[in-house]
């Protein structure tokens, strides 16, 4: 299944990525929960988190300084080092 993924950061020419595929289970699993500053996007991560708790799973919490830019690269190391998936929040 052939799927198009497109970036809002207006490059000329989208970089190609592939879709990591989904693991079987939430079982070990450490899931980042990344508000981007959008208002209410941290009552949509609450409610996510409220499930994920109920079934056992780890999270971890962040949010980027604004939603008008591109997360800090810290931000970006520390998510991709101590998660294994992530849930952007993306609302108004």
């Amino acid at each position: 299944m052939s799927r198009i993924v497109l970036d809002p950061t207006g490059e000329r020419r989208p970089a190609e990525r592939s879709i990591t595929p989904r693991p079987a289970t939430l079982d070990g699993q450490v899931v980042g929960l990344l508000d981007i500053s959008k208002l209410r996007g941290d009552v949509f991560l609450d409610r996510i988190e409220e499930r994920l708790g109920q079934l056992g799973v780890t999270t971890r919490r962040f949010r980027k300084p604004t939603f008008t830019k591109p997360a800090p690269v810290d931000l970006r190391h520390e998510i991709a080092t101590t998660c294994t998936m992530v849930i952007e929040a993306l609302a108004d």
